[in-house]
């Protein structure tokens, strides 16, 4: 639950700036003049007259990325050598820190609003593959599904709590007030984190022995003897990885452009005011999380009770992941003005992409459990460049903010999906791998789940 309620943290820090940006820009195409209908002139947070270009809110959205990208491989590698836990829990903290700074950089400039951005990614950066090496020690082979996808939704739910309520808090009291309130939520979950949850089952003191055991015992022919040689040249070369890659690369092509600039599609083509953009820019995360948790459920059930072989429950889950988002995410751009059709399109194609998370989205613990947090970091730094280069390329794209623009950006996403997927299907495996169970005089032979 605490995984879950990081990942919420995570995900409402980093998608919060998305809803404000709108609010940020409103006065400044407004005419001059007292806006408020008060006799007096408003009191107007200077942080509202912005008088940012599309190209300039392209990087001030993507910066985070920027930073984000430089800890994944450190991360996966650093959560292996002093622990999990307070690597992530210092890494969000790091962030919601930053956070709370956010209106200060604003009023300093765009460029110092970057580099905040830029620190919160590092910090968030230590996240998943932090949490990937924890879940590596805690989740029974057959239950990986249902345990991560739990975690995973944390960022959904993120997402769906974040975008409306950032809405409502703008309208009401002030942009910065997005940053204040998240950042408190943050540091509520930093409090919970460092008092509750410990490395390993082995470092738990509360810990029942028949779970410890059971959780142990069943990871035992999956875990490398010993983590003090990491097989780099192994890892680097090892196809499954590249296919996770590819594919993690891909889908979060689409996923970092609809969770950046959705909101302004709202506004700018659709014409949504801010409390109904943030409402309808968060439906789509609403059933992604539903299918998220859902597909967790399948997947082991498939694993577990039908006896399906990993390998074809990931690359089923992938495929219905990332093609159909693709399917509609292009059927949404020919909607026209058609709201209720556009969002009723977008909704759907980020509701399928929730299956992948039971794809190759855990991919990692599979091939090899005891270097997750380091898979996980490597695809991970892959999987970020679409998040630093998507917004910019989409905004650049966008110039006029018309619908064959946006055509062209929804086309894009889509085709890049579809050709991820398709690798992943050719080169994924679902068994342990002999590099990641070996020590460096002897190899031992993977267990095939």
């Amino acid at each position: 639950m605490l995984s879950c309620y990081g990942c919420f943290v995570v995900y409402s820090l980093r998608v919060n700036l998305s809803v404000a940006m709108v609010d940020m820009l409103n006065r400044t195409h407004q005419s001059g003049g007292n806006q408020s209908g008060s006799v007096c002139p408003a009191h107007a947070d200077p942080a509202n007259v912005y008088n940012w270009d599309s190209e300039t809110q392209g990087w001030i959205l993507g910066s985070f990325f920027y930073g984000y990208i430089l800890t994944q491989v450190p991360g996966g590698y650093l959560a292996g050598r002093v622990g999990p836990k307070w690597l992530l829990g210092f890494g969000i903290l790091g962030t919601v820190i930053f956070s709370l700074l956010t209106p200060i950089a604003a009023d300093l400039g765009a460029g110092y609003l970057i580099a905040i951005r830029v620190l919160e990614g590092i910090g968030e950066g230590v996240t998943f593959p932090a949490l990937y090496t924890m879940w590596a020690a805690w989740a029974p082979p057959l239950e990986r599904s249902r345990l991560l996808t739990i975690s995973y939704i944390g960022a959904q739910l993120g997402t769906v709590v974040c975008l409306p309520l950032s809405g409502e808090i703008c309208f009401y009291l002030g942009w910065p007030y997005v940053f204040y309130i998240f950042g408190a939520v943050g540091l509520l979950w930093f409090v919970l984190w460092g008092l509750f949850v410990f490395d390993t089952p082995n470092t738990h003191p509360r810990i029942s022995e028949r779970e410890r055991i059971y959780i142990t015992s069943s990871l035992k022919n999956e875990l490398s003897p010993s983590v003090d040689h990491i097989p780099w040249c192994s890892i680097v070369s090892s196809v499954p990885l590249w296919a996770i890659v590819v594919a993690h690369f891909s889908y979060n092509w689409t996923f970092y452009t609809l969770l950046t600039l959705l909101p302004t599609y709202m506004k700018d083509i659709l014409g949504f005011s801010i409390q109904q953009n943030g409402i309808l820019s968060a439906l789509p995360y609403v059933g992604c999380a539903i299918f998220a948790l859902l597909s967790g459920q399948v997947a082991d059930y498939l694993r577990e009770t039908c006896l399906y072989r990993t390998v074809v429950v990931r690359k089923c889950f992938s495929l219905i992941g990332m093609i159909g988002p693709a399917v509609f995410l292009v059927a949404a751009g020919y909607t026209g003005c058609d709201y209720v059709l556009a969002i009723s399109f977008l909704t759907i194609s980020s509701s399928l992409g929730g299956i992948s998370a039971s794809g190759f989205n855990i991919n990692h613990l599979d091939i090899a459990p005891s270097y997750a947090g380091i898979l996980l970091g490597i695809t991970n730094t892959f999987a970020t460049i679409p998040g630093m280069v998507g917004p910019v390329i989409a905004r650049s794209l966008t110039q006029h903010n018309t619908i064959e623009e946006w055509q062209t950006v929804f086309y894009i996403a889509a085709t890049i999906n579809l050709l991820g997927s398709l690798f992943y299907t050719v080169f994924g495996r679902g068994t342990v791998q002999p590099w990641a169970v070996q020590t460096t005089s002897e190899e031992d032979s993977p267990r095939t789940v």
